[in-house]
Formats: C-alpha cells, sequence, structure tokens
C-alpha cells in the first residue's frame, strides 16, 4: 500500500484512539479498524504506445480502467458504521462474484476520506451526502463527483434524559453538528419536529449564528440553547445535553437506537431524499472506470438492498438514485 495511504490510516487511528481514552467510547473502538482485504492496488502510469498521439488521447488513456492492466483491487474509503458494514459484510461478495476484490479503509472522521480520494490513494469513497461534498469541494479545492446514491440514514433526535419532545423544558441544551450542512440538516429537523418555529436565518445568513438562533424568541421561542459540536462527539456529548440531532451513522456507532431510541426522526420528500442521500463518490476523470462501474453495479444490486433492509431495519434505508 502506498505509504501516504498507511499515514492516513495511521492518522485515522490516533483520532479514533484519542476519542476512546476522554471518552470510553465504544464506536471510537470500532473506527480503529481497518479492514484490508487484499493487495493495495498498483501504481497506474498508462503508457502511450503512440508518441504521435494527441493531447487528448494522452488524457483519454491516462483516465483508462487500472483494469486494463489487471488490477482488480478496489479500495474505497468508508466510516465504520454503516458503511464499512455495507461494504464488508455484502459488498464484498457481489464484487467477488464478478471477479473483483474489495479493499476497505476505515476513517473516523469526515475529512481524510475525501483528501485521501483526492490525493489518488483511494478508487472511491462512501459515506457522504452531496451538500457535503460540494462544501469540501469548495471549501478545500477539491475534484470530487458523486456518481451513485446508495442510502439513506435518518438524521434523529437523542436524549438520554428524557423519553419524548414534549418532556423537552424550556431552555433545553439541544446539540446540532457543527458543520455547515449537518449543521443546517439539524436545525431543518428542529423545525420540522415543532421545536422550533423556524430556522431564523441559520443556514442562510452567515452572519446568524447558533447563538443568534439560541436568543431569536420568534424562530426559538422555547429559548432553547443551540450547541455546536462535531459530528462525531455528538454521541459522547449526549449525557451532558438535553437532547442532540445525530447523523444516523454516529448514531449506530454509539448503539443509540438500542440503548436511547431516537425520540423522533426525519421525514423525506422527493427534494430531501436527494438531500439526503449517501453517495459513492469518485475523483472527476474517473466516472466511467471499470472500477466505478463494479462498485455502482454492486452497491445498488438487491443483495445489498436486502441487507440494509434486514439488518438495520429502517435505521438505513436504500436510496438507489442516480448522481444529479
Amino acid at each position: 500500500m502506498k505509504k501516504s495511504l498507511i499515514s492516513s490510516i495511521l492518522l485515522s487511528s490516533v483520532l479514533a484512539f484519542s476519542a476512546l481514552t476522554g471518552c470510553g467510547s465504544a464506536a471510537a473502538e470500532q473506527t480503529q479498524t481497518t479492514t484490508e482485504t487484499a493487495e493495495a492496488p498498483a501504481e497506474s502510469a498508462e503508457s502511450t504506445e503512440n508518441a504521435d498521439s494527441t493531447e487528448s488521447t494522452e488524457s483519454s488513456e491516462a483516465a483508462a480502467p487500472a483494469a486494463e492492466d489487471g488490477d482488480k483491487t478496489i479500495t474505497v474509503g468508508a466510516t465504520p458504521v454503516p458503511h464499512a458494514e455495507i461494504l464488508d459484510n455484502i459488498v464484498k461478495e457481489v464484487l467477488a462474484e464478478d471477479g473483483w476484490e474489495l479493499e476497505t479503509v476505515v476513517f473516523s472522521d469526515y475529512v481524510l476520506p475525501n483528501t485521501s480520494l483526492e490525493e489518488g490513494e483511494l478508487d472511491a469513497n462512501y459515506f457522504q451526502t452531496l451538500g457535503y461534498m460540494n462544501q469540501q469541494n469548495q471549501d478545500a479545492g477539491l475534484h470530487l463527483t458523486a456518481v451513485a446514491g446508495i442510502h439513506i440514514e435518518p438524521m434523529g433526535i437523542y436524549s438520554q434524559k428524557y423519553k419524548s419532545l414534549e418532556e423537552l423544558p424550556d431552555g433545553a441544551s439541544i446539540g446540532i453538528p457543527n458543520d455547515p450542512d449537518n449543521g443546517a440538516r439539524g436545525v431543518d429537523l428542529l423545525v420540522q419536529k415543532g421545536l422550533l418555529a423556524s430556522n431564523g436565518g441559520f443556514g442562510t445568513d452567515d452572519n446568524y449564528t447558533e447563538d443568534s438562533l439560541t436568543n431569536d424568541k420568534e424562530a426559538n421561542p422555547h429559548g432553547y440553547v443551540i450547541t455546536p459540536l462535531e459530528a462525531a462527539s455528538l454521541p459522547l456529548s449526549l449525557p451532558d445535553l438535553d437532547a442532540a440531532t445525530i447523523n444516523g451513522n454516529y448514531a449506530l456507532e454509539a448503539n443509540l437506537p438500542a440503548t436511547f431510541p431516537a425520540l423522533d426522526i426525519e421525514e423525506f420528500d422527493a427534494e430531501t431524499t436527494v438531500k439526503r442521500t449517501n453517495f459513492l463518490v469518485v475523483k472527476q476523470g474517473n466516472e466511467e472506470s471499470e472500477k466505478t462501474k463494479a462498485l455502482i453495479k454492486a452497491l445498488q444490486s438487491e443483495k445489498v438492498q436486502n441487507y440494509i433492509d434486514e439488518t438495520y431495519k429502517g435505521a438505513v434505508i436504500t436510496s438507489f438514485i442516480d448522481a444529479e
């Protein structure tokens, strides 16, 4: 495996270890596990047979599938639950039927899977929504593109102190993710469930912050203290909050649906289905590669549909849609 990929994996393990030692998180223990099912793909260096080829021909050959060189290993970055579980427990088997080997690299955060894909250390990643990917492309100068919708993890409102939304007192502290896309998603969920009257200007006005929403009596008549925290840390911080809006994958990692079931979860229409779907993502230029086509076929297969339905029982739902 490339040296830089090993570095990314080691860094992910350090991040997970830090969360474990600081908070005793069972989810963090999971994120330390990096699954490697085969040798990493060799360096792709297509040679140009015709020295007189045009620049466009050379570009086309450089982007040609590595499978033409006999490379049948596909390396995919993913967060642990449910993405890596889906890859290792069923997609690996489906790919093998067509002669492909799957190598899953597990990351404990949302940043490294994208930078590793940008740097060519991965063939694809599978963990994010279109909104998050687009934000990362813009903020970090990445060149990533979604190629297929796979599933939705409904965001839920969780609490260790209360059994229903009606029990939440005025002035309750409610955690939301601190990244722009998921933070706005958390606020939208609070509006959808009637805890907030509106989002004020959150997510649309750069000057309207979590503090603004906390103090906006019209949008927030109950005076809830809106508390932004890193998405992965919200399950660990739940004992210190009255409630929190938590992404489905992090809720599953922390076993929240079994121990502290969601007080309520997102509902979706046609627009929010696209917005909340987790997509298979590749670097621009690889949309039509043999590896990408094999991944799309496997991930959108009936076997994956059945696995998700039977394993997650509504905590994860399939969303086999085209990238738009």
